[in-house]
């Protein structure tokens, strides 16, 4: 008998989520033309607080994509696109877009 191959932690499925935030974030805070200080100031963050998030250190909770979603004037969910969930693998989907 084989062992078993280790199973991917709950940090290492929420991987991509973290990715595809962060690809989400950048683009409309670009596209808002703020730099990240704004943002964070806007938001009442600190800019590293941003950075993290943008380069998918940093795992959003509810609150702070709230926060940045209005600061930057998008929806929360237009920083949550790309992202599912899938029920019976039970584990996070994302797209590129």
């Amino acid at each position: 008998m084989s062992p078993q191959p280790p199973q991917p932690t709950a940090a290492a499925k929420a991987r991509p989520v973290r990715q595809r935030f962060s690809v989400n974030l950048r683009r409309a805070r670009k596209k808002a033309g703020i730099s990240q200080a704004e943002l964070g100031d806007r938001a009442d963050m600190h800019r590293t607080e941003i950075s993290l998030l943008e380069r998918a250190g940093r795992e959003p909770r509810l609150g702070t994509i709230v926060k940045v979603a209005a600061a930057i004037g998008v929806t929360p969910q237009s920083l949550c696109v790309g992202m599912t969930w899938d029920v019976e693998g039970q584990r996070f989907k994302t797209s590129r877009n």
